[in-house]
């Protein structure tokens, strides 16, 4: 007879333990929720991946819903989401509202998560044509939506129809088709009264991306159908076009000021703002985006050799503009001006701040925001800049020791013979070059400080340095043990990657780098800023979190091998052709932003008197010049190591473009790798995340010799060889 044994209490335990990790795995919130609390507690996907042990981009897949964590980290990962979401509550969605205090939007409430855009199946045939079904409700009646995948936990109520809507009309009737196939019927007969639809029924908007930032304005999309609706003409004239808004006489401006409505300066062009005084802290204003005149240009929102956006149906265009609010945030312009004003929306440089003597907010500054206009130095600004009127004749140009000169490489030199015997070109291509540079970067946040009598390099101070670096000689310089030609390679310290001639300015990466090679520097004099701080790394996490989830959606994962890397690369475009508009969107956001830092005159005022762009807290050309160093110094960097681990050596570079010889069309055959089949250490590397590279073409050597002597000497060929017209493009 067989007899059982009694269960120690150790086994007792282990079976309860087990039973509870299984409940632990229908315990955890939606993927939404998981985002939000972890992004209510300021901790990044790198820090949760460090405590549980796992990859980043696991947590990333978590927080997708693309995966489900299993045992035994799945029980651990629900500890940490408990613990927070006592921390952190998930706003009530149907609490009364208390009043509000009598302080700016900008200073109140903590950041509610973000609205989420379903996902939406790409774009067919049938739904080309096919028309949404019409509401059967009443005019301002909202159409049951399909099913959304965010919870009613993290969804504001108070834009719950998404941040933006495309008005339409068809038959008379005007439909604004939101995110997530949702259609509203607008009873809005004029402007004024779509516009008071909007602040008063609509739910548009999206929620603040930092607690102390404000909501973004509902953003309207007029098609050329809701243009003729609402008695507003198909295009500017000639007159209007300059002028970059409708004539103040039109009929459409009377009513705006007859209801008491007001516009912006800009006036109504094809961006308007228009708004009424606020109630309290609550903003009424709404923009409106109008699409035949140009609003969303074609170089950086669509395909500008094949324009999709004005024949586009409206809950596609609905679903694209969504997903770019929700991946990185409403539209404020062009791409560029939307990525400026990201920067300031996650650095917002004023907070509320209570009075303990009167019990009011009043206003605080920011330590890591850029919170004034600061002094300007003038080797750091454009040549059209009012600080350099009567400095310099009308026509000249600075040279090196006048003007800091930081920017990307724009170089070629010829072939050798070794490198003609191969019958091919390669290009690879830095995926977003630019944000890539700016994660981590310190920078100034406060004004300038001259130090002068040969100041001590210091590279923890951001700032422009007048050095002489033309002692640096890398023509045999060693490394990782090896010794290699760096006669084959541009010099670091120029964009056209020519060796420094003299004292010259750069920017604080710049010398450093100097310094990391193992050479002496001694600084002139020096402009520096010595309140500093990381401003840049939230705005670049955001981009790169919108450009990878983005690339995803068109199957090119984090995953992947070289060989499915570029294969996927190659088909993403047919996976879903709106995705593929907003990779370009994103990248465009990424590099203008990057050049808003050092906006120059557009030809508004006269040669060095102010412009706009000057009185702007973000107008700071020192950030530009030092993101730009980085971009440029990180590339020379991997051009060593490639150097170094397989004696190969570009031929030429346009911004993030570097050309390889190859025996063979692909880049697997000419990036270099480890003998277990991995990419050599410090070299570029094929991937989706900025900072890795891509394939962006490949031609023959004859082709270049052939364009060599029609230019009649070496040019840059870097950014002629695309075997995708659109590679590079925005980077």
């Amino acid at each position: 007879m067989e007899v059982s044994s009694v269960p120690t209490e150790n086994e007792l335990f282990s079976a309860v333990d087990a039973l509870l990790e299984e409940v632990a795995q229908d315990d955890l919130p939606s993927p939404e929720e998981r985002k939000r609390l972890r992004e209510a507690a300021g901790l990044s996907q790198e820090q949760i991946a460090k405590a549980l042990k796992s990859r980043r981009e696991t947590i990333g897949n978590w927080e997708s819903g693309v995966t489900e964590p299993r045992p035994p980290k799945r029980a651990a990962y629900a500890r940490l989401l408990e613990g927070l979401a006592a921390r952190f509550p998930a706003p009530a969605a149907d609490a009364p509202t208390a009043p509000a205090p009598a302080v700016p939007e900008a200073f109140t409430g903590p950041a509610p998560a973000p609205v989420t855009v379903p996902p939406s199946r790409p774009k067919t045939a049938a739904s080309s044509t096919t028309r949404p079904a019409a509401s059967s409700r009443r005019p301002g009646a909202k159409k049951a939506a399909a099913k959304k995948t965010t919870s009613a936990a993290t969804a504001d109520p108070r834009f719950e129809n998404g941040p933006l809507a495309v008005i339409d009309c068809e038959d008379g009737q005007v439909s604004a088709y939101c995110v997530g196939g949702l259609v509203l019927d607008v009873p809005a007969k004029s402007i004024p009264a779509l516009v008071d639809w909007t602040l008063t029924e609509a739910k548009l908007g999206q929620a603040r991306l930092h607690r102390n930032g404000r909501d973004a304005d509902p953003i309207l999309v007029l098609t050329a159908s809701a243009l003729e609706r609402y008695g507003l003409p198909a295009t500017l004239s000639q007159e209007e076009q300059r002028a970059g808004r409708l004539a103040a006489g039109h009929k459409v401006i009377k009513q705006i000021e007859k209801a008491g409505l007001q516009l912006t300066q800009r006036g109504f062009g094809p961006w308007a703002r228009i708004y009424r005084d606020p109630e309290g802290s609550k903003r009424r204003c709404v923009q409106m985006c109008i699409l035949p005149w140009n609003a969303l240009d074609a170089r950086e929102w669509d395909k500008k050799d094949d324009p999709q956006l004005p024949t586009m149906h409206p809950a596609d265009l609905a679903r694209y503009l969504g997903l770019y609010a929700a991946r990185v945030t409403t539209p404020r312009g062009s791409t560029a001006t939307t990525g400026l004003e990201l920067m300031t929306a996650l650095r917002p440089p004023t907070r509320a701040e209570k009075d303990p003597d009167t019990g009011e907010f009043k206003r605080a500054f920011n330590d890591d925001a850029l919170t004034a206009v600061y002094d300007v130095v003038e080797c750091e600004v454009p040549d059209e800049h009012p600080i350099l009127k009567g400095k310099f004749a009308r026509h000249h140009l600075r040279t090196p020791a006048e003007m800091l000169m930081e920017e990307p490489y724009d170089w070629c030199r010829p072939l050798t013979d070794e490198e003609c015997a191969n019958p091919y070109l390669v290009v690879v291509d830095l995926n977003m070059s630019f944000a890539a540079a700016a994660n981590g970067l310190t920078v100034g946040l406060n004004g300038p400080t001259h130090l002068t009598g040969n100041p001590q390099f210091d590279p923890a101070l951001p700032g422009s340095w007048l050095v002489d670096l033309s002692h640096v000689d890398l023509s045999r310089v060693q490394v990782g043990g090896r010794t290699i030609d760096g006669d084959r390679l541009p010099s670091p310290f120029t964009p056209k990657g020519e060796k420094p001639e003299g004292p010259a300015w750069y920017a604080t990466p710049t010398v450093a780098y100097a310094v990391e090679l193992g050479f002496d520097v001694a600084p002139i004099e020096a402009y520096v800023r010595t309140q500093t701080g990381r401003y840049l790394d939230p705005w670049y996490k955001r981009l790169r979190d919108a450009y990878v989830e983005t690339m995803a959606d068109m199957g090119v994962t984090t995953d992947l091998t070289g060989s499915e890397f570029l294969e996927a690369m190659a088909r993403r475009k047919q996976v879903d052709p709106t995705m593929a508009l907003l990779e370009t969107a994103i990248k465009a956001t990424a590099k203008g932003a990057i050049g808003k830092l050092r906006q120059r005159s557009r030809g508004q005022v006269p040669y060095y008197e102010p412009y706009p762009a000057l009185n702007r807290e973000t107008w700071r050309p020192d950030i530009r010049a030092a993101v730009l160093a980085n971009q440029r110094i990180s590339l020379h960097r991997k051009l060593m190591k490639t150097a170094a681990a397989a004696d190969l050596y570009p031929v030429a570079i346009g911004t993030d473009a570097i050309v390889y010889p190859s025996p063979d069309p692909s880049p697997l055959d000419v990036l270099p790798h480890t003998p277990d089949g991995k990419p050599a250490p410090g070299t570029f590397r094929l991937g989706v995340s900025p900072g890795m590279v891509k394939h962006q073409g490949t031609q023959t050597v004859l082709w270049a010799e052939q364009q060599f002597e029609e230019h009649g000497g070496v040019f840059n060929i870097a950014n002629l060889i695309k075997t995708d017209q659109t590679a590079g493009e925005g980077e």
